[in-house]
């Protein structure tokens, strides 16, 4: 397991907090003994849920041109039809998954081809769950295609998640599996595709990033 890159900052901050305030509570408190172990493990307890949540753990990932692997870990909480506004203007198919903040968070191209656009969207931080959250909040939309499909990546940042990170860039020729992003402290990711497409997940299935086949192409 490894430290995402986006959260080395935040850990090497973590750590820097963490004796700062160890320090602050024997100063103010050097006759009470179990308070500072009891501040003291709520701190420490706090400090590794930055580590775990930065983590990247060692996968074998599923590498399968027919299909499309989950963009990130979380549980399926949308499978619909729905009409896509942004760059398809008509009916697609919608399936969703939702990262609490226990949730790896990096996020995966589900498909290898070629990136045909991307939109970054400021806006609200509704609750990743809320039906208009796709829409109103801020979030960051990922289009990538190849010769057999053109599918649709919506990151989305919630209640909490206030920093969506992309790297994707137009033009773009990425692989399957490959890094597409990182939405920080809990989200969804919405994906649109065609109509008619195999769903091989339900609503309420827990998925990883890169491993769980969502559909098949």
């Amino acid at each position: 397991m490894t430290i995402h890159k986006e959260g080395k900052w935040y850990c090497l901050g973590g750590i820097v907090i963490f004796f700062v305030l160890l320090t602050a509570i024997s100063q103010l408190f050097p006759h009470w003994p179990p308070l500072f172990f009891v501040l003291g493990g709520i701190l420490l307890l706090l400090l590794i849920w930055v580590f775990w949540f930065f983590r990247i753990p060692e996968r074998t990932f599923l590498q399968d041109p027919s299909a499309i692997t989950s963009p990130c870990d979380g549980k399926v909480v949308v499978i619909e039809e729905t009409t896509e506004t942004e760059y398809f203007n008509d009916r697609r198919l919608q399936i969703s998954v939702f990262m609490s903040p226990l949730n790896v968070h990096n996020n995966l191209y589900p498909m290898q081809g070629e990136v045909d656009y991307v939109k970054y969207h400021p806006g609200k931080f509704l609750v990743a769950w809320h039906p208009k959250s796709s829409t109103e909040n801020e979030r960051s939309t990922v289009v990538v295609k190849n010769a057999k499909v053109t599918i649709l990546l919506r990151q989305i940042a919630g209640a909490l998640a206030r920093r969506i990170v992309t790297y994707s860039q137009k033009g773009d020729v990425v692989n399957q599996n490959e890094e597409l992003g990182f939405i920080k402290f809990g989200s969804r990711v919405d994906m649109f595709l065609p109509i008619g497409t195999k769903v091989d997940v339900k609503i309420g299935d827990v998925v990883q990033g890169g491993v769980s086949r969502i559909a098949t192409i």
